[in-house]
């Protein structure tokens, strides 16, 4: 797989790039080991003398400049770091915080700007084949690196300033409430996953949102796309009928959009949080015989961990 350029003129342009991950570049794939599998580490590619001609300003995890003699003749993907940070090495499927800044290898001018800004981007899982991962490999958090991209025929070469800001947690790590009496009880496993035993006694006819556990990242605001994990439970019969955990991954959904009941549990809450709702038909999949649904009619009980969240950009 190759990788295309990262940045374009606007934050939202910018973003939707950084986000379709791999296309058409030059050469910037890595080379398999015996087993079929590349490791993160061996997957960045070269420094140059491309990427080793600029002059990066600015410390990591704030906005960066670039200098170079332009226009800088770019013939492959190359990456030569800036900061070293030291710590755990990232690995293959983490969900990484990064930023980036993008600059134009004709005239060095500043393209655009993204993650410096808490809210502007969702952690991204970081693999061999991402741009991410070929740019950094498996560097610690802290770390910053220069990379040059040259032309394709969708874009004119870039110089990125990579920033490698932190890893999230795949979990909720929010500090845990007092569990609130009447509402269904949670286990969770060793690895987060949770189970769920709901009480005796009919299903509440108004929604119900219990905070588990408290998180101290920002807050989800109203049209945001948030990267979380949930496990959802039949009230009537105490059984689960899905679960990004049982899916093998967090999920996000462009804008939340999700029934009423599960983005109330959503909205307001801060990032880190574990949330348990219990939401009625009408704030579901709509009262039995409302539609074909195989929930309609059913009350809902959802155990949500809030891991990120982007806001909706700005018109």
């Amino acid at each position: 797989m190759r990788i295309r350029p990262l940045a374009a003129l606007s934050v939202a342009a910018l973003s939707a790039l950084v986000l379709a991950g791999c296309s058409a570049a030059q050469d910037a794939e890595p080379t398999p080991s015996a087993s079929g599998a590349v490791d993160l580490c061996d997957a960045q590619v070269a420094s140059g003398s491309a990427s080793e001609s600029i002059t990066v300003e600015g410390e990591p995890g704030e906005l960066s400049t670039a200098a170079f003699e332009t226009p800088l003749e770019i013939n492959e993907l190359q990456s030569t770091p800036i900061v070293e940070a030291e710590g755990d090495p990232l690995e293959n499927g983490q969900y990484v915080n990064f930023a980036l800044s993008a600059f134009s290898a004709e005239t060095g001018e500043e393209l655009g700007a993204l993650g410096y800004t808490p809210g502007e981007i969702l952690p991204q899982p970081i693999s061999a084949a991402t741009p991410v991962g070929q740019i950094a490999g498996c560097a610690a958090p802290g770390s910053r690196f220069v990379a040059t991209f040259p032309a394709t025929d969708q874009a004119p070469g870039q110089v990125y300033v990579l920033d490698i800001l932190s890893v999230t947690p795949t979990s909720a790590w929010g500090e845990e409430q007092e569990p609130v009496d009447g509402m269904p009880a949670v286990e969770l496993a060793d690895d987060g996953t949770p189970s769920v035993e709901i009480p005796s006694g009919d299903a509440p006819s108004e929604i119900q949102i219990e905070v588990l556990k408290k998180g101290d990242g920002i807050t989800v605001e109203p049209g945001d796309t948030t990267l979380l994990q949930y496990y959802g439970v039949d009230w009537e019969t105490g059984e689960s009928f899905d679960a990004s955990w049982t899916n093998g991954a967090p999920y996000s959904l462009s804008g939340n959009q999700y029934v009423p009941g599960f983005v109330q549990a959503l909205e307001g809450q801060a990032v880190g949080s574990q949330v348990l709702v219990v939401i009625p038909p009408a704030l579901a999949y709509g009262e039995e015989g409302s539609s074909d649904h195989e929930l309609a009619g059913k009350t809902l009980v959802f155990v949500i961990d809030i891991l990120a969240t982007q806001h909706a950009a700005q018109q």
